[in-house]
């Protein structure tokens, strides 16, 4: 059994989040951590809501409130949305706690204590309409290494280099279209190329592991080519103040050095309100302080790898003091860096990219509010962007779930339970194993393995339609020995014997189905005759800062947790003989096909 950390991306709360983002972090994160689980392995699941910069302050003055309260808004319409998805979270908080700016500051103090935090004067960007300070993501320009147009002031997503604001051609706000203002400013840069070899180094390890990803192991090696310090800080009065510079209240730390570290204040947050301080420490320090066997896997978006292959282990680095410089770990001593970077590519819709200034969005809470969700959770599974970018059409998933989740999972699970209700009223004894039963128990029971597999190695499209197909095998035996035709006395131990299978298969591909669709799992177990939640859900819990005095003052505030110590093991469970099953009710529920056009209709196509 290892120590799993589940890092997931942390939702940027300037407004609730859209199916794009869930499906570059939200569902992979949870299949692959629930299954983690069932494996037997101790998963820590922490992200929560970020909550500093400049675009919250954009949104908020739109918006007439504080920055504080849109947070709090929007933090709450996230955390209700990603319970109901059922992510299946150890600790979702956000950034404006004051365990969280205690991390930072620490991480802060000892990064520059190493020497790899330096004072530069440099250029920074400014809105001539606000006189705040533009983040470099919300500059765009032409690249001026392949001439892309749409290229933004870190980075060129086109050719991959790495950029700065003053690089640019034809600089432009993304918020307003205005050309920025550059003015002289004194900031706090980590020295990246203090930190090259070790980097280098380290994504050597992992390429020779041959885990990761080809896209994002080659666009992180390809970064550390034009390695340059970055800066760490902002000319902002919403963040987190810079040690050492607490008398200049309008530079705070830039989400380079506050977003990232939250994957650890997380952690922190979570052993503490566990009443066990230094819990972290199994899944964060390398033996024989921490787990001998603890691995970690970030789950974001393409947009973020720069953040955890190449910033968050600089900065890892920096802290246990790993670079040129040297330099000695802080409190929370040596730490460990990513076992894997697990970036999904981005998810269009309807042949677009997300915006929801123009209109082409769908939110989370909406296609919750009309479907259910792990009809979407399925979608994002089977179709999502993994390894290349993907659509989201409504014809689409109208088409998954009427064919796939309706027609074939849901029609096994219901005519099933449906002939066991009204032959026998309990799930039968078998009698006499024939060789087409006991092929079909083995098709199914070989799917444990490939499954397993796949979502370990996080191919979950390739695991959910692997799983999809052993269903499929069990609707064919169904079809094959006809039980439904199975009618006088004579027949009666075959007939038990045939339902006594199909409730194993049934159940079985249950469990393989369990990481991808937690609520539907819930409902075959319950079908037949199951008590209890099968995979354990999360919960919105309010609790109350456990450092008011030195973060932004929240009080009290909302969470996800949840106790999933009774997450089932992955394998066969012999189905109880006895077990009471009554007629079922549909599982899923059947899209009429004009809901692709009343959606379109929403969208204004």
């Amino acid at each position: 059994m290892s120590k799993v950390l589940s890092a997931v991306a942390w939702p940027y709360a300037n407004g609730p989040r859209h199916i794009g983002h869930v499906a570059g972090f939200g569902v992979p994160s949870d299949v692959f951590s629930r299954y983690m689980r069932m494996a037997g392995h101790d998963v820590l699941m922490v992200s929560g809501t970020d909550e500093h910069g400049t675009p919250i302050l954009v949104a908020a003055d739109k918006e007439g409130v504080s920055a504080r309260e849109l947070a709090d808004k929007n933090n709450t319409v996230i955390v209700q949305d990603l319970v109901d998805l059922g992510l299946s979270y150890d600790l979702f908080t956000r950034t404006t706690t004051g365990n969280h700016y205690n991390v930072v500051r620490e991480m802060f103090r000892t990064v520059h204590g190493n020497g790899y935090m330096v004072e530069q004067t440099t250029l920074s960007a400014i809105s001539p309409s606000t006189g705040r300070t533009l983040p470099d993501r919300y500059i765009e320009g032409t690249c001026p290494i392949c001439g892309y147009t749409e290229a933004r002031g870190d980075q060129c997503d086109n050719c991959g280099n790495q950029l700065d604001p003053t690089d640019l051609k034809e600089p432009r706000s993304k918020i307003n279209g205005e050309t920025p203002e550059f003015v002289e400013t004194q900031h706090f840069f980590l020295d990246l190329p203090a930190l090259a070899e070790a980097l280098g180094e380290w994504l050597d390890d992992r390429e020779a592991s041959g885990t990761w990803r080809p896209n994002v192991i080659k666009f992180s090696k390809n970064i550390l080519e034009d390695i340059r310090p970055r800066a760490m800080t902002r000319d902002i009065d919403w963040g987190i103040p810079v040690p050492g510079w607490e008398d200049q209240p309008t530079k705070r730390l830039y989400v380079w050095f506050d977003a990232v570290i939250g994957y650890l204040s997380a952690s922190i947050e979570w052993a503490r309100r566990l009443g066990d301080a230094d819990r972290w420490r199994e899944w964060w320090n390398p033996a024989p302080h921490g787990g001998e066997d603890a691995l970690s896997y970030y789950f974001m978006g393409k947009d973020n790898i720069v953040f955890h292959s190449q910033i968050w282990p600089a900065e890892l680095l920096a802290y246990d003091g790993r670079g040129d410089r040297g330099g000695e770990p802080g409190e929370y001593g040596a730490l460990n860096l990513p076992t894997e970077v697990v970036s999904s590519e981005f998810l269009t819709m309807e042949g677009k990219q997300f915006s929801s200034s123009r209109g082409v969005v769908i939110f989370v809470h909406d296609v919750l509010a009309r479907y259910q969700p792990d009809a979407l959770r399925y979608f994002i599974s089977a179709a999502g962007p993994e390894t290349s970018d993907s659509d989201f059409t409504w014809a689409e998933f109208v088409q998954r779930t009427n064919s796939e989740l309706v027609a074939g999972w849901g029609n096994l699970v219901n005519r099933t339970a449906n002939m066991i209700a009204k032959n026998f009223g309990e799930v039968p004894a078998a009698v006499a194993l024939e060789p087409v039963d006991e092929e079909v128990l083995a098709a199914v029971a070989a799917g444990f393995e490939t499954v397993g597999d796949l979502i370990g190695r996080h191919r979950q499209r390739a695991a959910i339609a692997e799983a999809m197909r052993v269903v499929g095998e069990v609707n064919r035996y169904l079809t094959a020995t006809e039980p439904y035709k199975m009618k006088g006395d004579d027949q009666r131990d075959r007939l038990a014997t045939v339902l006594h299978v199909a409730a194993q298969c049934v159940l079985d591909c249950n469990v393989l189905l369990a990481p991808f669709l937690p609520h539907s799992s819930n409902k075959v177990w319950a079908t037949f005759g199951g008590e209890g939640e099968f995979m354990p859900m999360p919960r919105i819990e309010h609790v109350q800062d456990l450092d008011p005095d030195d973060g932004a003052g929240i009080g009290t505030y909302p969470i996800i947790t949840g106790e999933y110590s009774g997450t089932p093991r992955w394998g066969r469970r012999p189905v109880e003989v006895g077990t009471t099953v009554e007629k079922p009710t549909p599982i899923f529920t059947k899209l009429d096909p004009s809901v692709v056009d009343e959606e379109l209709e929403r969208l204004g196509r």
